[in-house]
């Protein structure tokens, strides 16, 4: 039995606690918010999965100190974009405690994986990443799901399969840290373009050609950026990509097809209603590609969209009148 403290108290760390609970560990999950803190210990719900029943075991408050005094480990399940205000906030509670790290995405302003920006906050910390295709709403019922985690240290390795791992859960280890993190961070992107390709109607032969170059698309920025090619067709690339560009849960696809539709941006947010990683990301995706000098024409007419106004069709036709090549 271990004690966990996950900071963020969204439907994935939720979902996590509860997973971890019904495994006997004890779980603290930290909010921001006193009305989900009170939701979550007084009716052992949660706002973002309204059809569960939290188990005995879990228990919420908005105090860092409390939530990280006496855990195991951390997981640090919040929206990218805070990720680093939030650390500079709870580090002074962290001591020697592992940080896992179980949000997908990058920081903006820095362009650096969420690995990174910790790690700059704590320069001694021990960073795991734990990644894979694993919605929330499926994990928080009991579905089966495989994860893998990543790290540096052994020992943190071990911690973790030997916590998450049941008869309705795997996980395997890597030590490509860096190429977990850009696989599920990037997959919310082409995510985002299925969503867009679902609502044009472009059919399933242009949703299998999406998903493959897109992720041909993130493996030579990953590579790049110093991640192993392999880790990209592995759990956190390629299994997460086909979940998350085919499932009624993700947001991400639900965002592209409101831009489908002709949805403006803050349209699209305010009906999806939950952070969108994948438009939070697309211009980190597109300025490294224009750094590291990488070829990613998904990327790039995405962004375009979103940014520069491109008409979602003009999209599609400016992707496939693109000039002859040999794949890669």
């Amino acid at each position: 039995m271990k004690n966990i403290a996950i900071i963020g108290s969204g439907s994935w760390g939720v979902a996590l606690g509860i997973h971890l609970a019904n495994l006997g560990n004890k779980v603290k999950i930290w909010s921001f918010a006193e009305e989900e803190r009170d939701i979550i210990n007084n009716e052992k719900k949660c706002k973002f999965l309204p059809n569960v029943t939290l188990p005995d075991g879990i228990c919420c408050s908005t105090d860092y100190k409390e939530v990280i005094e006496g855990a195991d480990f951390i997981l640090h399940v919040t929206p990218s974009k805070f990720t680093r205000n939030m650390v500079k906030e709870y580090k002074k509670y962290v001591e020697d405690k592992p940080i896992v790290i179980c949000s997908k995405g990058m920081e903006n302003e820095s362009l650096k994986t969420l690995d990174e920006v910790i790690l700059e906050e704590i320069p001694d910390a021990k960073i795991a990443v734990l990644s894979g295709p694993s919605h929330a709403e499926e994990v928080s019922t009991g579905q089966h799901t495989l994860l893998v985690c990543a790290s540096e240290h052994p020992r943190l390795l071990k911690m973790i399969q030997d916590t998450f791992m049941c008869e309705i859960m795997r996980v395997y280890t890597s030590n490509d840290v860096k190429g977990v993190e850009i696989g599920g961070a990037l997959k919310n992107i082409i995510a985002f373009c299925a969503g867009a390709a679902t609502s044009l109607g472009l059919g399933d032969n242009a949703f299998a050609a999406l998903l493959t170059r897109g992720l041909s698309e993130i493996a030579r920025l990953g590579v790049e950026l110093g991640a192993k090619k392999e880790t990209f067709y592995g759990l956190s690339g390629l299994g997460d990509l086909i979940v998350t560009c085919s499932s009624e849960h993700s947001r991400n696809r639900k965002a592209g097809i409101l831009i489908g539709q002709g949805k403006s941006l803050e349209e699209t947010k305010k009906e999806v209603g939950m952070v969108i990683e994948s438009i939070d990301n697309i211009d980190v995706a597109y300025e490294l590609s224009k750094i590291y000098n990488v070829d990613m024409p998904i990327v790039e007419t995405v962004y375009k969209v979103i940014y520069e106004g491109l008409d979602a069709k003009q999209a599609v036709s400016s992707l496939m009148n693109r000039a002859k090549k040999t794949e890669d």
